[in-house]
């Protein structure tokens, strides 16, 4: 585990040996992440209240992104065809459950409410609005919203690439580590 993260006291996470967490990170209240396969949460991370993330795959959020209250975030689930039994209580080969991924790059925000399927990426700075599901990647820079979510327009990367650079000039030291907020 990092430096300066902080997760609030009723925050639930299950299997916290398969979690990584960088430098700078908050995880809310009532948030609930299962990590029962490679998770990863980069610095300057936030996880809002009431974000659940499960379903026994990889996840990773790189550094600077961020997820609002209320998200869904699903990196696996069930074989739905018919060809065999569904849910947690079966057991294989009675049940397939199909193990996936989500990958949520630097400064892509979920605003709150969303859901997130199997198998996506969230492009570097894209960003999700509000209530939309989320069942394709998403291209960096761009803006989705809906159900499913479709790109809107793009969002403009310079500034928000140049606000990085000056806090990464402020925040870490000429070796490329963090320095923790009681050292600054």
């Amino acid at each position: 585990m990092g430096q300066d993260v902080t997760i609030w006291p009723l925050a639930k996470i299950v299997m916290p040996e398969f979690i990584s967490i960088c430098n700078s990170v908050i995880i809310d209240d009532f948030v609930f992440i299962m990590g029962s396969a490679k998770t990863s949460i980069g610095s300057f991370v936030h996880i809002g209240s009431f974000t659940s993330i499960t379903g026994g795959g990889d996840f990773s959020m790189e550094d600077y992104s961020g997820l609002s209250s209320g998200i869904r975030v699903y990196t696996g689930n069930e074989d739905y065809t018919g060809s065999c039994l569904t849910n947690p209580t079966i057991p294989v080969p009675y049940r397939i459950p199909i193990r996936s991924f989500v990958h949520i790059k630097k400064h892509a925000i979920v605003g709150a409410n969303s859901v997130i399927l199997p198998g996506v990426v969230i492009g570097e700075g894209a960003v999700i609005g509000a209530n939309s599901l989320v069942t394709k990647s998403c291209d960096p820079w761009t803006i989705y919203f809906g159900n499913p979510a479709k790109a809107m327009r793009r969002r403009p990367s310079e500034k928000i690439l140049k606000l990085e650079t000056l806090l990464r000039a402020e925040l870490y030291d000429a070796d490329g580590h963090y320095i923790p907020k009681a050292n600054r």
